[in-house]
């Protein structure tokens, strides 16, 4: 973990409320897809932590969605403007599971941290398949993002408007060798339990600190709770306890 203040390079909307923003600064602490930043945000006291979509030696990139004070504000933001942020979150995806034919697996604004690791896996020559899930047409992002890296790309709505119509669970490959998955909870459950190969799979939460000191998010496993700011948020599906 590293505090690093970023600039803001660019800050756009790509749907009605889910907006990509550049920042330039420091990245050495970011070492895996799937880890976080914890940006200060002015008149808020919690940090608002917010996956990173990529990285590289000059920046990275964030997808957020407007949901509340804290992404409302960051969507005032311009360009030129300095963020405080807690950098290299989180412990990411491990990317010697993938096998040759991996899934991405992602649901709405869990989709922005698969774009990295979707990067990173081609270059090694993976075969990749991403299936982006989201409710309707006027919410898809990246879709064209993931197919410019060469990946099959599958999307699903629910209300069919864009793609095939249903969750993201419907157009799932039959054999993945592996598979990584960021979203919501019933999304990584219904994901469990339809693939019967191994995978990892990032969980959302409402955290305090960010880096596992106030136990505020916690997850069930065999070895007994687990933080999902410090522990994950990528956890291995063969360590994960559902509740009923």
């Amino acid at each position: 973990m590293r505090q690093v203040i970023y600039t803001i390079v660019e800050n756009t909307p790509l749907t009605a409320n889910v907006y990509r923003m550049r920042l330039r600064g420091d990245t050495s602490a970011i070492v895996a897809p799937g880890q976080f930043i914890n940006l200060q945000i002015g008149g808020l006291y919690l940090r608002r932590p917010i996956s990173v979509c990529d990285w590289d030696g000059d920046g990275l990139t964030i997808i957020y969605k407007v949901v509340g004070k804290g992404t409302e504000a960051l969507s005032g933001m311009a360009p030129g403007e300095a963020l405080d942020s807690l950098s290299g979150l989180g412990n990411g995806y491990d990317l010697t599971c993938a096998g040759e034919s991996p899934v991405l697996i992602g649901g709405g604004v869990g989709v922005p941290p698969l774009y990295g690791l979707a990067k990173r896996l081609m270059r090694q020559g993976r075969a990749v398949t991403v299936c982006l899930g989201f409710n309707t047409a006027s919410e898809v992002f990246y879709e064209d993002a993931f197919r410019a890296l060469g990946c099959e790309v599958r999307v699903s709505t629910v209300d069919g408007s864009h793609g095939a119509k249903g969750f993201v669970t419907a157009i799932l490959p039959e054999h993945p060798t592996h598979y990584y998955a960021c979203g919501s909870e019933p999304m990584l459950r219904a994901v469990f339990k339809a693939l019967p190969c191994s995978g990892q799979l990032s969980f959302e939460a409402r955290m305090g600190c960010g880096f596992g000191a106030c136990m505020g998010c916690t997850c069930e496993t065999i070895a007994g709770y687990k933080r999902i700011c410090r522990d994950g948020p990528v956890m291995r599906k063969e360590e994960l306890i559902w509740n009923a």
